[in-house]
Parts: C-alpha cells; structure tokens; sequence
C-alpha cells in the first residue's frame, strides 16, 4: 500500500479554506497512484477550535463539510481526516474524531480517549473519551489500521496528566497493537516544545520495542495563536529504525510504501540546535499570526537594543523587510550609538524607518499642571521612566492605527517575569514575538541571525554593548537586575520547572532567588495584560500557566 502523509497548515474556523486545501493536497498526491492519504488531527477546523466548538451549528458545520468532503474526493482512495463530530452521541457531547472517507462516504471513524488536559491543552473542556470498547483496528485494501488521535500515544508518558489520574484509562496503542494492526497510525497536532521532536522519537520507539510494528506520525504544522506546531511527520518500520523524515515548520507531502520497508534506506535525524529551532518556530508564529488575523505590515519601536533588533530580524524574515515600519524614538537619554546602531540594523535589513525625536512631547508633560509637579519631584524616576516608554508606545500605535499595521512587542521573556516593562509602554502592541525567550537565549538567536545570513544583519555593537532601556542618565539593566545568566537559571528553575526558593537556593545565591521569586509573583498582573506571543518552552507566560494575581505566598515558610 502507498501511503501519503500530509503536513498541511490550517486555519482555525476556516472549513471551507481547510477543505480546499485538502482537496488540493489529495489531486496531488493521486496522480502518484496512492492508496491512502493521512491528515492531521482535528485538520478540517484547525487546532485549537477552543469555544469556536461551543457556537451554535459549528459541530453540525464539521459534520456537514466532512460529508460533502467525502462526495468529492476520488472514491478509489482513502482519505483519513481528524474533525469534531456530534454524530451519533448524546445530545450535546461531541468527540475528537478520525474518520476514513472512502468510497463517496465515512468508510469508518474513532474517537480520542485520552484528552489532555493539563499545560495549553483543555479538550475535557469540549470532548468526550471514546468508548472503550470501541477501541479496534479499522480495515482497509485487506490491511488492519491502528488509527488513534494525537495524546493516545503518549498514555502514562512522563509530564502528561495521565501518569497520575485519578481514573484508570487504557493504553490505545497497547489495545490496537494486541487487536492485529499491521500498521500504527497517529494523527496529531502537536505543539512545538524546544527539543520535542526527541521526545517524539522516544515515545514511539518505547511503542515499536513492544510492538514491532510499523508506525506512521502525521503532525499539524503552523502558528494559531500562541501556539506553534513544527510538522516533523515521520514513519518508523517495524524494525523501529526511521525511514521516512519530513521537515520542520513548513507544509509537506511525502509517501511510505508498506511493501518497501525491507528496502527503505534509514534516514538520519538532522538535529537542530537550540537557536535555530527558536528562530524557525518565531518566524513561522508571527508570520501565521499576522496572515491568518488579516495584516500585511508591522511596526515596532526600534531602541538600539538586542531585543528590538532581534523583532526586526524576525519580522523581516517572516513578512519581508519592506512590510516592517521601524520607528527609531530617541530621548534626552539616548545614547548616539543606539541610533546609530539602529540605523545600522534597519539599513543592514532593508527596514522602512523614520526617526521620531521624543523629547518635545516630554517636555510638555512636564509643563503640565500637576503631572508636570510629580515629574519634577523625582526626575528620571520610575514614573518619568515609564512616561518615556509611553510616549514611544504611543507613537507606535499611531502609525499602526492609521495605516493597519500591526504593533509588534518586543519585550523578552526575562524582563516580562521580572516586571522590568512598561504596561502601555514597551508592552503595547497586538504581538509579543519575543516573550517565550530568555535573555540570554536573546542573544543566541540574533548571532545565529548573523550567521544563518553569512553576514552582519544585526550590528556587533548591538550584540556586545551592556543592555539598557536608557531611560535615566548612565542607566543599564544590570542596576536593576542580576546579571542576565544567573536571572535566566533561576527563572527556568521559578517558571519552567516549578522548583521551590529552598531547593534553587542550593544552587544559587539564597538572597537573589528570594529576590527573584518575589518580584516574579508581584508583576503576574502585569503578564495578564500583555499581548500573546509564541509558546516556545514547557511553560509560557499565556494560557498554559494560570497563576493568581491577588494572592500572597511566603517563599520563607514553604
């Protein structure tokens, strides 16, 4: 049987788009005489649908565009498409469901038991668990499918929810494989962690040790909203050895002959490094967030800093650097390298920029009656500070109202854990790309940057001077915060890892960590109202860590 597996890119809500492009994915892959065709989990709606599953008819949309789907598709070939349905269920349960199109109809179908519901994912929210029993192979040209969805892969697999629910659930895999599949098929949509694509591999060999038994892994690939997906379907044979690998971040179509798995020649895994996969999977979120939510262009303040000259890079590469507006805003305490520096940078990518001097509009709030007086009291302190990061987030939404740009963000994910941003300042906008990365893996990805272009995209200068927001005399971060390698080490251990003060105080300086976890816990009510970014490690700021706003927790008494 000549299999093909299709890594397409959805967008959410879109069932007339998503179909077209199913369509057009299966004429291509008909004319090279395939048998079947497998698609992504929940591809007619896109991954997440969220509480789009929720609005009156949308289900009953789902199951109408599956049927019309199937009357035009070729009715000599199997097509397996992962989609809601509310057919044949209990009024108001719907199920995450697989169905084979073959022969003009829905030849087959299965539902997903193991929902998972812990980090971004929250499908108890809207599906039921397949029924157990219902849990079989599906037959097709003489072949036994072991078609499951996505997280039923990954039953009592470390750091998911089922290795420790209350509730026994069955492993889907273990009951396919003893049920005589000839061949595993997973349809998933699966996230982008930094490194997942290993984690991947590991899991599906622990099932080929056990099993012996060829396995398919079709994955989702694109931005929808926060979250990421990279592709990298792949085909494990029997043996377990790897022999078919599709690319990360982008669209594919590629095909496994069952027949040939004797002869197939193993492929080897092409490990990215840890900056190239930041840099794919930012530049494939902000260019599928801005396509998919309508904008053509962005616009950014550009300081002279690394962070702001990472955003530029980013976008330039996402969108092309004719559609990002830079706007270059000096103050009184702006250094001329940092002009310079941005200059050189939006020259060195082809940036449209314009040079808006701040200083006047400064001036005038110090004129004011009464704010003018608070100024006075303390200049350049907090509240002047953060009255220039205004001024400048101000003139960037001009631009972007007046023209339909999209405003881009550009605070990292070190000063937004810290609070070391300013709430209608430096963190307005409508995208925050950089706000899942450290500062020190800021730095890595711009000099991959650099050398991914084979020349100097982002200026030296930028890449060497001490980082600072320049809005006081002398100023630079270093005053305010630990030094960049020793905050990032603790924040993994607060954020990433869930470690406790007592425990990363063995490590690091006891008195910094108190001093981080705190100023961590004091600025999540500012992190609620940034704009959403790209979920690139285990746990992002956003919709997978749900942390109080007013509560109160003594580090000194856990």
């Amino acid at each position: 049987m000549k299999i093909a597996l299709a890594q397409l890119n959805p967008t959410v809500g879109d069932l007339s788009g998503n179909c077209q492009k199913i369509l057009e994915t299966v004429n291509r892959a008909e004319q090279t005489g395939v048998d079947l065709i497998l698609f992504p989990e929940l591809i007619l709606c896109g991954y997440p649908p969220k509480d789009i599953l929720h609005r009156e008819g949308f289900i009953e949309a789902c199951d109408r565009a599956v049927d019309r789907l199937a009357a035009q598709l070729n009715p000599e070939i199997g097509v397996i498409i992962g989609h809601p349905t509310g057919r044949d269920l209990p009024e108001g349960r719907i199920a995450n469901a697989a169905s084979l199109l073959f022969q003009g109809k829905v030849d087959s179908q299965i539902h997903k038991l193991l929902l998972p519901n812990y980090d971004v994912f929250d499908e108890q929210r809207y599906f039921r668990h397949a029924d157990r029993k219902q849990i079989k192979p599906i037959s097709f040209q003489g072949l036994k499918l072991g078609l499951h969805i996505c997280e039923d892969a990954w039953w009592r697999q470390p750091d998911t929810f089922y290795h420790n629910q209350p509730f026994e659930l069955p492993d889907p895999v273990k009951i396919l494989a003893e049920a005589g599949s000839d061949i595993l098929i997973n349809i998933s949509a699966s996230p982008f962690e930094i490194d997942k694509r290993k984690r991947r591999h590991q899991i599906v060999g622990a099932h080929q040790d056990r099993y012996s038994i060829p396995y398919l892994f079709v994955n989702q690939v694109g931005g929808n909203d926060d979250l990421v997906f990279d592709g990298h379907s792949f085909v494990m044979d029997s043996s377990g050895d790897l022999v078919l690998q599709m690319p990360g971040f982008r669209e594919d179509l590629q095909y496994y002959e069952t027949s040939k798995t004797a002869d197939a020649q193993l492929k080897e895994i092409i490990a990215l490094s840890r900056e190239e996969q930041l840099f794919e999977a930012l530049v494939l979120g902000l260019r599928d967030y801005m396509q998919k939510c309508g904008f053509t262009d962005c616009v950014l303040g550009l300081s002279g800093g690394i962070d702001s000259a990472l955003a530029c890079a980013i976008a330039a590469e996402a969108i092309g650097p004719e559609r990002v507006h830079a706007l270059l805003l000096p103050s009184r305490y702006s250094s001329d390298h940092s002009v310079a520096d941005s200059l050189e940078l939006a020259e060195n990518l082809g940036l449209d920029h314009e040079t808006i001097p701040i200083d006047s509009v400064h001036l005038a709030f110090e004129n004011l009656p009464v704010i003018g007086e608070d100024l006075k009291l303390e200049p350049a302190g907090l509240a002047d500070q953060n009255l220039q990061a205004r001024i400048r987030g101000a003139n960037v939404m001009v631009r972007s109202n007046q023209h339909g740009w999209m405003a881009l963000a550009t605070g990292n994910k070190s000063e937004l854990a810290m609070g070391y941003c300013t709430l209608y300042g430096d963190m307005a906008g409508g995208f925050a790309v950089l706000s899942d990365v450290f500062k020190c893996d800021v730095y890595r990805v711009s000099k991959y940057v650099n050398q991914r272009a084979g020349r100097i995209l982002i200026p030296e200068n930028i890449l060497e001077k001490a980082p600072s927001a320049e809005l006081a005399p002398n100023q630079v971060d270093q005053d305010s915060l630990p030094p960049y390698d020793l905050l990032d080490g603790i924040l993994k251990g607060l954020i990433e890892d869930e470690r406790s003060v007592k425990s990363l105080a063995q490590e690091y300086p006891p008195e910094t960590v108190r001093w981080v976890a705190g100023r961590l816990d004091r600025n999540e009510f500012k992190r609620r109202q940034m704009p959403p970014g790209i979920k690139l490690s285990a746990r992002a700021f956003g919709s997978g860590r749900r942390m109080p706003m007013a509560a109160r927790f003594q580090w000194d008494e856990e």
